[in-house]
């Protein structure tokens, strides 16, 4: 029975795609629309293929592998670390908010020319502006998390004589972690378009690069192929952080069935 599901469940999320990549693939080939801007499926799929013969597609992969998990690493490493601690102490957070607030609102688009300036036009500003457009939604969901935390847990921790290491460590840590995943998440798909802004200025390599260089030189069938790599890539990212959320909030699975 739960087989029969899982195929009709697959069956029906396939339906929509296979719909849109026939009609994708007919609109250009009946002259519907116009083939030197919207290149068919299958020419995109020769466009990748080669790419890969070429070698040209590992280059692009690794470039933009490389920054976007440099930059998103950073900031769950930062963002998680600071979050714990200003959703932790109540003074921490009263004094940085307003300076945090303030940076939250400045895109990290109109922080590049900046990025740039003192970190020059290589690698390094590439990972700033993704860490930047990262980090900020991994800060917010830790702070949330942490204050969400159930009273009740904490009280009837330290009525049994917990320390406050272990109420951290045991109860908070493991109650906010769900929100912290929900920010990573979110934070996955802000460093894909990030990313996508960084190769675009003085890259060489990477998907945004083939992206855009393409698109200046006319090759529409290999802008489409970058397109369509990136929006991989990002899929590709949330599933892996999808597992590792199961994997670091498995006892949720069980509240869900005893519920």
């Amino acid at each position: 029975m739960g087989f029969k599901l899982t195929s009709r469940r697959v069956i029906d999320s396939s339906v929509g795609i296979v719909l849109f990549l026939a009609l994708w693939e007919a609109l250009p080939q009946l002259g519907v629309v116009n083939p030197g801007y919207l290149s068919p499926p299958s020419a995109v799929l020769g466009a990748v293929l080669d790419l890969a013969s070429s070698g040209d597609l590992i280059k692009h992969l690794q470039a933009s592998l490389f920054r976007s998990f440099a930059g998103l690493l950073l900031a769950i490493a930062c963002g998680v670390s600071l979050g714990l601690i200003m959703g932790w102490f109540a003074r921490v957070e009263h004094v940085l908010d307003p300076l945090l607030q303030f940076f939250r609102q400045t895109s990290a688009l109109a922080l590049f020319p900046v990025f740039i300036l003192f970190l020059g036009i290589g690698e390094l500003s590439k990972i700033a502006i993704i860490f930047w457009a990262s980090f900020w939604p991994i800060l917010l969901s830790t702070i949330s998390g942490v204050k969400q935390v159930d009273g009740l847990l904490i009280n009837s921790a330290l009525s049994m004589g917990a320390n406050r290491w272990f109420l951290f460590t045991k109860i908070v840590l493991p109650a906010a972690s769900p929100s912290i995943f929900t920010g990573i998440r979110l934070a996955g798909a802000y460093c894909i378009t990030a990313l996508v802004a960084a190769e675009m200025i003085g890259a060489h390599s990477g998907l945004g690069f083939l992206t855009l260089n393409s698109q200046e030189v006319f090759q529409i069938p290999s802008m489409y192929a970058g397109i369509l790599l990136l929006a991989v890539v990002g899929l590709l990212l949330n599933f892996l952080l999808a597992l590792l959320e199961r994997r670091f909030t498995y006892w949720r699975r069980g509240l869900r069935h005893g519920g």
